[in-house]
């Protein structure tokens, strides 16, 4: 045995328990939100969104209890911002998904993490933007009139937000150790979309309503972080950023079964370009001073830096 392996930290599993654990992961963020949509009549789009976000802030505070000691200002700031892209990206996912099949609205905001994969020149680079625009294409049928540009855009909105959202907990990621940055990014986003959705649920929210947003927070995204944590300690980025690809698909399937929503085969087969894309820009994508590193117990990866985290 060499002195390298030797220092290893153990992975029970192995890159199996590690895909296992993403899939489990996107398939939370999926459900979860497909269980929001049925109570969006009662408590419109914008309060599900902001009472799921509430209360996942409230926990990850008890869970979590940031001190101000733990962070420097800039970093507190960065933290507070990251809130901000949080919010806007659930909230207009939610928005979008109240008018668009979530396949759809799930390959549109997928554009917001591809664009930033595809981000640079290079000749693979333009393939992979090329196949996505052929995607988004397919999926919106301009040709055919009837599309929901409200609901696109919306969900264009959330893809933009959640561009910045990587961007950003790349940067909180390096500085602030653990779950803390999530644990003061998260009650921002909960105060924010709570401010959106306070005149809504002042008249629509009824206890167990509250009750079932709060099972949903910890479905998503709680759980998911948590899975998302424990598969980067057993799978390299750049294989995590390429599994995290196919949640456009999840989210396809997930409608499918829970709400019913059959795409058409022009829909199917735009989701599948945006896959490919994903999947493509991800594989020629990563940082190979990072993703060929030996792990060392004390460089295990935090679910708040990942690119490719799930951010509803």
């Amino acid at each position: 045995m060499s002195p390298q392996k030797s220092f290893r930290t153990p992975r029970p599993g192995g890159a199996e328990a590690g895909f296992l654990m993403a899939l489990a992961s996107m398939s939370a963020v999926q459900l979860g939100s497909a269980l929001t949509v049925p109570l969006f009549g009662q408590l419109t789009a914008a309060g599900a969104a902001g009472l799921r976000l509430g209360w996942a802030g409230l926990l990850l505070l008890i869970l979590v209890r940031p001190r101000r000691r733990d962070f420097a200002r800039a970093d507190l700031l960065a933290c507070a911002v990251l809130g901000v892209a949080t919010a806007g990206m659930m909230l207009f996912f939610m928005l979008a998904i109240a008018r668009l099949p979530m396949g759809t609205a799930s390959a549109l905001e997928f554009l917001g993490p591809l664009a930033v994969s595809l981000y640079g020149p290079g000749a693979d680079r333009k393939t992979w933007a090329a196949a996505a625009a052929v995607g988004v294409t397919l999926l919106t049928e301009p040709w055919r009139g009837s599309l929901d540009l409200i609901g696109v855009g919306y969900a264009l909105a959330a893809a933009t937000c959640w561009a910045a959202y990587i961007l950003l907990t790349q940067r909180v990621g390096d500085r602030v150790t653990g779950l803390k940055g999530l644990a003061v990014s998260m009650p921002v986003a909960g105060l924010l979309t709570m401010l959106v959705a306070t005149p809504t649920l002042a008249t629509r929210l009824t206890w167990p309503a509250a009750a079932t947003m709060l099972g949903l927070a910890v479905l998503s995204p709680l759980v998911p972080f948590a899975l998302e944590f424990l598969a980067l300690r057993r799978l390299t980025s750049s294989a995590f950023g390429t599994l995290m690809s196919l949640e456009p698909a999840i989210a396809l399937l997930i409608g499918l079964v829970v709400l019913g929503q059959t795409p058409g085969l022009l829909s199917a087969l735009g989701i599948a370009f945006v896959v490919a894309a994903g999947v493509g820009a991800t594989r020629t994508g990563g940082r190979p001073d990072t993703e060929h590193a030996a792990p060392a117990p004390q460089r295990v990866p935090d679910p708040s830096a990942s690119p490719a985290a799930s951010g509803h």
